[in-house]
């Protein structure tokens, strides 16, 4: 934060607090690159106000407005998702209905990895002489081959 020291009409001196900060300041308050903010700013996440000299100046709210970035960023929406939640005037408008659809894609994520951690702690664990005589095994597998768990499978050309 900048101050700045002006004289008013009495014989004291003010001093003002310069409300804006600098593409440095906020990176180094934010720990966003400042590379990131213009990529940002770039996506319109993020306004600047205008520049000082050859900075890029912004006004304090766009920490906030970074902080909710990180924190979509963490829950997995996308940066275009996230632009949606931001109004051309610089209010947040986030939608519950995307944010309750994000909360089952994440319940459902978390499904598959607790099958996946509960399959793997079975195969590590497991008495048969060899994991292909296994039955649990053997079903994971053709849960796998299925596309049931793993990576969702590309679509070829040919079933287009």
């Amino acid at each position: 934060m900048r101050w700045k020291a002006y004289s008013a009409s009495s014989s004291r001196l003010e001093v003002k607090r310069e409300t804006n900060l600098d593409i440095a300041e906020v990176a180094r308050h934010s720990g966003v690159p400042a590379s990131t903010l213009r990529f940002y700013e770039e996506k319109g996440l993020i306004t600047s106000t205008g520049r000082r000299g050859l900075r890029r100046v912004f006004d304090p709210g766009v920490l906030e407005r970074l902080a909710l970035v990180a924190l979509g960023r963490a829950a997995g929406f996308s940066l275009d998702e996230m632009a949606l939640m931001f109004a051309p005037d610089g209010q947040v408008r986030i939608d519950r209905q995307m944010l309750a659809a994000k909360a089952e894609e994440l319940d459902n994520t978390i499904r598959k990895l607790t099958d996946m951690r509960d399959s793997l702690r079975h195969a590590a664990a497991c008495r048969a002489p060899s994991h292909m005589e296994c039955p649990t095994f053997r079903r994971i597998l053709r849960a796998a081959a299925s596309g049931a768990i793993g990576p969702r499978k590309k679509k070829s050309l040919s079933a287009l």
